[in-house]
């Protein structure tokens, strides 16, 4: 199965902005990449009907993505709830001006903000995260939308860390409105078998986003690109494929990725050789896949 391979702004650079993101843009399309994904780190940071011009221009896909900072959680002890969700709202907005149809990202707590919890405290939080959350997936579903929630490794949240624990304290809200966004690089760390986690994951995937195992170019690293590519065939998992990494040179993005060295000589190489590697991946792979 043959994918749009997609790549996000914060390769190069956030946060992203009007003057920004038309370079940007043109930058993706003349790489040959078909989508882009664009953060939403502050509302009114882009303009999305300008984006939507912009991008139709170039035969992009926009895909929104969602940034979790300081404050922004779904759940009280971690941040504002009601602030939350009148920031997912401007940004479920801004996806239906711009004519995205998914908005990804880890929704229900701040990037970095970790804690323990005994079985009794996590129940409570993911009985308020799916309170919190489903009035924003009736609205997704209602506006053609579908939010999807990005479980992250452990470093980075201690709420979902796995496909398991994300099918676990979503199923109930899973469908119209509400899916997975599933990140190779997250799924390296938390996942014994990342191919057997897309599988059970499966028709609940709404969108993917994909990286090298050091969060670097992708086709170099030690990940089975092969077989994580069999899995998505296998979950009928038919949308974009988009390039996630980060540049080392923005103090606030570098932080909340822990990104303390270059991933490649150029950002530029980064994406290039990235999109050349998936590229080559689903002309060339051999039908079927790894499906053990």
């Amino acid at each position: 199965m043959r994918r749009t391979i997609g790549v996000n702004t914060w390769v190069w650079t956030s946060p992203l902005r009007d003057d920004t993101l038309d370079t940007l843009a043109h930058r993706a399309a003349g790489m040959g990449f078909g989508a882009l994904e664009l953060p939403w780190e502050n509302p009114g940071d882009w303009n999305p009907r300008r984006a939507r011009d912009l991008l139709g221009g170039l035969g992009l896909i926009p895909v929104v993505i969602g940034a979790m900072g300081p404050g922004r959680s779904l759940v009280a002890r971690a941040g504002d709830v009601p602030a939350t969700q009148d920031y997912l709202r401007s940004a479920m907005a801004a996806a239906r001006e711009v004519g995205a149809t998914i908005v990804a990202g880890p929704f229900y707590a701040p990037t970095g903000v970790t804690w323990r919890m005994d079985d009794a405290e996590r129940a409570d939080v993911v009985a308020e995260l799916r309170a919190n959350l489903a009035p924003l997936v009736a609205e997704a579903a209602a506006g053609g939308l579908t939010l999807a929630v990005e479980p992250l490794n452990r470093y980075e949240t201690s709420i979902l860390n796995t496909v398991d624990q994300a099918l676990d304290a979503l199923g109930p809200l899973l469908g119209p409105g509400l899916g997975l966004a599933l990140d190779t690089y997250h799924l390296n760390i938390e996942e014994k078998h990342p191919a057997d986690a897309i599988r059970r994951a499966g028709a609940a995937i709404a969108h993917v986003q994909v990286c090298g195992s050091d969060r670097g170019a992708v086709g170099d690293d030690h990940t089975d690109w092969p077989g994580i590519l069999a899995a998505l065939d296998d979950a009928g998992y038919r949308g974009v494929l988009g390039l996630e990494s980060f540049t080392g040179e923005n103090a606030t993005i570098a932080v909340a990725a822990s990104v303390w060295r270059p991933l490649a000589p150029s950002q530029d190489e980064l994406a290039t050789r990235s999109l050349a590697a998936l590229t080559a991946l689903q002309d060339h792979r051999p039908r079927g896949g790894d499906h053990g």
